[in-house]
């Protein structure tokens, strides 16, 4: 499959799967731009780096100011990239194993894979699901009560060989394909005058909420954004133009908002076990904002109207939810003592449902199983089965633990595949030709940071980011949860997130926080992105809508039902409406709102103190095992292995610093986890806490699944080789390479900058404080250069730029433009040293030339080891992309990378040296 259908996350994982002797990426990957610009900038000018044939006004001077950045101590280069040609700006100590001697400081595949797993990693196009090899996991028990994973395919297998449909046939086994299942199995079917329940069947292609279930924002919120981008609409023009269609849309709009109250409430009081309020203050800096949120004058006042708003948020759910409150600057400086409170007004706070998303998706599978659907994950739909009149009537799956095939038959069909959902329909549609459109991805991003950027026990939200989005800050399972962001696109499998969001985030946290709390790239200690499905009815007559509420629909052709949309709040809802469909008139009735969920039983607001008296748990491990499995916890404590501690007396840890012990791996194969990643990303959490830490913790889980599911050591090596490359597209505090692209500069570094030109301190800078740093930087322009320069800088044509003037030239598309194309010249600069003859190539004598030159004397041994190292192809000569894809290698033991571009000076002039010891952007 060729590269353009690889998803980018798997083109990523695919190209650091290659041996060494490979470094090219596919189809020339990032090497290919630098080949361009290597072109470009010596004879050709029609390359995508020659346009404006270099003459930018900006960009000379921009990247000396980045080296001045570089230079000044507190800050790094402000880029990544997948090329040997930048550093990756993480201030702090970078992680002793992510560095390799004088490597580049940003995050690279370090699993070396077999050809297989490549081969089958470098195949998956956008929306596949992960490769791996089937475990061949054996049977074990399932919780109590809850047949066993193995039981559950054979039942399905079992159904199938006898051609013996089931009522409802699900795919999907996220938060709504479970949640149709676990209202499917509760129904009991009137029709036939007595209580028998429906028959059930539901399967997932990977775990239960692998997918965007597992990476929301944590929050069962009610959508005031909806509720305030919904007023925003009914009031204005629109009303007068096109009276009904307006107050049409608000209805159905507030009507959605008005739903989640009630799906809130009822999470929030029925599953107390799974879920818990959480405030959120929203800080006033200014009582008039302008421009505007949403981009409508009304909430220009929104800092005066917050407390009534919230209070009218409050009553839509009956005031059944904590109420909400204003917190004066004094308070606010007690609460939340990370607020930079120098410019806060007053902080307005309400309250919103929190929970564990992925623990809350599993609990709603493993309540469907125990009410009698025939439920399993790792299943895959690999086609529609048909009757003789192109109705679907039944589906062929594929086991993915065992590999065994089988079909599966149903009278009814529903397809909850949420981003994924097209996909399924193409599958259904019997033909190659493809599908309409249903079902458009939004992606969103979020990151972790330490637990120190917010008190645990409240949130903050962003109302009015810099591009309109909703920002949240939230304390999460002893850390913070930033998210989200939206960005259209379509639906991959892996978690692995765009840095250019990351960062982001990061620069939008900064304008709260208190500015003695530094935001670094380097305490991102993990990140992810999940993808929202954006619905609309391809079966409806033209004009449809897209929407965040959900939509059903059923093909006429095939008679499959398919459910799309909504949010986390909504599962229950979606799936009792999906049902009262597809089920029609006469139907079994909804009794879920009446059901506690799968560890409810046995739940009380003491039970942590119960498992630390009888147990002799950590306090922290207690209370996370209550909030996780409910009354189930006292089955994972069975499973409890003393630590030969006085204390704690059981409750072996995974991971230092982190709840999660290793008796919950071994409970958790009962509830069908059948993967490393299973354990890491979902049974715990840790991935999506600490990437770092998820990645040390691999070999433990791998012992002890091992041990319950019978895997042979080679199959041990390879569910590891599997997990480190899922967990690998996981972001964490150094990024991961990708294609080049510029991170935005944090406040922090960008004032770093604005401080080391302004050499007077002044508190601005002039024209010759400009001329200046250009010499100083090795880089002397003419004075037309520099007018120009300090003319685009200087908005206000004062004569002077402060820093906000500063800033806003520094965050310039063609600032960062000049920053790319600077940090590519260099790095070819090194191999034009090399290449003394100007052949286009280096050789053996050159590097012992160029080693000699800067007065390291290596053997000719050595030289030989390098060059050979070098030279991947063989041919006896080094040409450009051999070169870069050398210095772009995880190490080089010998020192020679680490001596060339600290010598020569990726950043490289004398100044740049005598300030930093020597250091460069790369070593």
């Amino acid at each position: 499959m060729g590269c353009k259908t690889m998803s980018s996350a798997a083109r990523v994982l695919a190209a650091r799967c290659r041996s060494a002797a490979a470094a090219p990426r596919r189809n020339g990957g990032d090497l290919r731009s630098l080949t361009v610009l290597s072109t470009s900038s010596s004879s050709r000018s029609d390359g995508p780096w020659a346009r404006g044939g270099g003459a930018s006004t900006t960009s000379g001077l921009s990247s000396t100011l980045l080296a001045a950045a570089a230079a000044s101590g507190g800050s790094a280069a402000l880029l990544s990239s997948s090329s040997s040609s930048s550093s990756a700006g993480c201030e702090g100590p970078p992680p002793p194993p992510r560095r390799g001697p004088g490597g580049p400081m940003t995050r690279r595949i370090t699993v070396k894979h077999d050809a297989k797993f490549s081969d089958r990693l470098a195949k998956t196009s956008v929306g596949d699901a992960f490769p791996f090899a089937p475990p061949l996991n054996k049977d074990v028990d399932g919780p109590s009560g809850i047949p066993s994973r193995a039981d559950q395919v054979r039942k399905l297998q079992s159904s199938g060989a006898r051609k013996e449909p089931y009522d409802v046939l699900v795919i999907g086994g996220g938060a709504t394909g479970a949640g149709v299942a676990f209202d499917a199995a509760t129904r009991t079917d009137a029709g036939t005058g007595d209580d028998r329940p429906l028959s059930v069947a539901c399967i997932e292609r990977g775990d239960f909420a692998s997918e965007t279930s597992s990476r929301s924002t944590k929050l069962i919120w009610a959508g005031i954004k909806y509720l305030a981008s919904a007023s925003a609409a009914l009031i204005s023009w629109d009303l007068l133009t096109s009276p009904v269609k307006t107050v049409d849309a608000f209805y159905g709009e507030f009507k959605m908002v008005f739903q989640c109250h009630q799906e809130r409430k009822y999470m929030l009081d029925k599953q107390r076990h799974l879920t818990n309020w959480v405030p959120i203050a929203c800080p006033f800096t200014e009582w008039h904002i302008w421009p505007p949120p949403f981009g409508h004058w009304l909430f220009s006042f929104f800092p005066v109207l917050a407390p009534a708003v919230f209070k009218f948020y409050d009553g839509l759910s009956q005031f059944t939810c904590p109420p909400s409150y204003v917190m004066g600057k004094k308070e606010a400086r007690s609460k939340f003592p990370q607020l930079n409170d120098r410019d806060v007004k007053y902080c307005a706070v309400f309250y919103e449902g929190q929970h564990n998303d992925a623990r809350t998706n599993l609990a709603i599978a493993m309540s469907a199983a125990e009410r009698g659907a025939d439920i399993a994950n790792y299943v895959e739909m690999t086609q529609g089965i048909f009757d003789e009149n192109g109705k679907v009537i039944g589906v062929k799956a594929l086991d993915r633990i065992t590999g065994d095939e089988f079909e599966i038959h149903g009278k009814h069909i529903i397809f909850a595949g949420g981003p994924f959902t097209d996909a399924l329909r193409q599958k259904e549609s019997g033909t190659s030709l493809p599908v309409k459109p249903a079902v458009h991805g939004a992606s969103g991003s979020h990151i972790v940071l330490p637990g120190y950027y917010a008190p645990s026990n409240m949130g903050l939200l962003d109302y009015n980011t810099s591009d309109g989005r909703f920002l949240f800050f939230l304390p999460w399972q002893g850390s913070v949860l930033v998210g989200t962001t939206d960005k259209k696109g379509p639906a991959e499998t892996l978690p692995y997130p765009p840095e250019e969001e990351i960062q982001w985030m990061l620069k939008e946290c900064e304008k709260y926080l208190s500015k003695d709390l530094k935001v670094r790239r380097s305490d991102v200690l993990s990140s992810w992105r999940g993808w929202r499905p954006l619905a609309v009815d391809p079966h409806a007559p033209p004009g449809g809508q897209v929407s965040r509420d959900h939509v059903i629909s059923t093909n006429p052709d095939t008679g499959v039902t398919f459910i799309a949309g909504g949010k986390w709040t909504t599962w229950r809802e979606m799936a009792e409406d999906v049902l009262d469909k597809v089920l029609g008139t006469g139907h079994p009735k909804c009794n879920t709102l009446d059901i506690v969920l799968h560890g409810g039983e046995g739940y009380s607001e003491s039970l942590s103190i119960q498992l630390i008296q009888k147990y002799g748990l950590m306090e922290d491990v207690a209370e996370h095992l209550a909030k996780t499995y409910g009354g189930r916890a006292w089955e994972v404590c069975e499973k409890l292995k003393p630590t030969g501690k006085l204390w704690p007396r059981y409750g072996v840890p995974l991971a230092t610093h982190y709840p999660y012990i290793e008796a919950e791996v071994r409970y958790a194969c009962q509830e069908y986890a059948c993967t490393i990643e299973d354990i890491l990303s979902r049974r715990t959490r840790l991935a999506f806490l600490n990437s770092e830490a998820a990645l040390e913790a691999v070999p433990r889980v791998a012992d002890i699944m091992a041990e319950e599911l019978g895997w042979s050591r080679k199959i041990k090596a390879a569910q590891i080789e599997s997990a480190k490359a899922y967990l690998e597209s996981y972001g964490g505090r150094i990024p991961v390479e990708d294609d080049l692209t510029i991170r935005l500069p944090t406040l922090e570094e960008v004032m770093d900058v604005f401080k080391e030109v302004d050499r007077d301190g002044s508190g601005f800078l002039d024209i010759q404080e400009i001329k200046e740093m250009a010499i100083r930087l090795g880089q002397p322009l003419p004075d037309d250069r520099v007018n120009a320069i300090f003319n685009n800088m200087d908005k206000n044509k004062d004569g002077k730029v402060d820093h906000k003037e500063f800033i806003e030239w520094f965050n310039d598309e063609e600032t960062r433009v000049g920053i790319k194309t600077y940090f590519h010249q260099k790095t070819l600069q090194i191999f034009k040293e090399i290449d003394t003859d100007d052949s286009g190539f280096i050789d053996e004598q050159e590097l012992k030339d160029i080693s000699l030159r800067l007065g390291q004397r290596y053997s000719n041994k050595k030289i030989k080891s390098i060059f050979k190292e070098m030279d991947t192809n063989k041919n006896g000569r080094v040409e450009i992309e051999e070169f870069i894809a050398w210095m772009d290698k995880d190490n080089e033991s010998t020192g020679f990378r680490k001596m060339l571009s600290s010598t020569l000076g990726l950043g490289g002039t004398g100044w740049l040296d005598r300030k930093q010891g020597g250091g460069s952007f790369l070593g």
